[in-house]
């Protein structure tokens, strides 16, 4: 455990400067960061047997990208402080609107980098977080939507098995 710079320990027995960063390269550490917003986008995304979801999928996906900075992992606390950091406090969907085959392969590049360079538990914390970030956005369809309840469809389930899969959890 690290301390502060008065000797005592930060508040809650968290790290006041999450040293995870440090082992990632520049293109690493872009895709750690830029993932949770491109699986809000494409989660987001309507497609054959997947419902318009509109705004309430984008809050969910931001609310959702926003609990990662309770979780007990200093790989998630560090990406969302860098997405906050680097959007100016509001994480906002990546400008490379890219297809599910694009995605899922940056997911599984994420767990390859992810075995190599990250502590066991922060892994497994980061891969958890982005498929519960999908998995928010799926069932954030609008009230009054005909069809299966929120991300119960069989497309969705197949979205989510997929994402799971890429990422290393299945």
């Amino acid at each position: 455990m690290s301390h502060s710079l008065a000797g005592e320990p930060p508040s809650a027995g968290r790290r006041t400067a999450p040293l995870t960063t440090a082992v990632y390269s520049a293109a690493e550490w872009d895709l750690l960061t830029d993932l949770p917003g491109r699986v809000v986008v494409a989660a987001a995304a309507p497609g054959p047997g997947r419902p318009r979801r509109g705004v309430a999928a984008g809050l969910a996906g931001l609310d959702a990208v926003a609990a990662g900075r309770a979780f007990d992992s200093d790989l998630v606390r560090a990406v969302v402080a860098a997405i906050y950091a680097r959007h100016d406090g509001a994480p906002e969907p990546t400008d490379r609107l890219t297809d599910l085959v694009d995605l899922l392969a940056a997911c599984r590049a994420a767990a390859r980098v992810l075995r190599r360079r990250a502590d066991p538990a922060d892994s497994a914390a980061y891969r958890q977080w982005v498929q519960s970030v999908a998995a928010r956005v799926c069932r954030a369809t609008p009230v009054g939507t005909p069809g299966p309840p929120a991300g119960e469809s069989p497309a969705d389930r197949r979205f989510l098995e997929r994402l799971g899969g890429a990422l290393g959890l299945r």
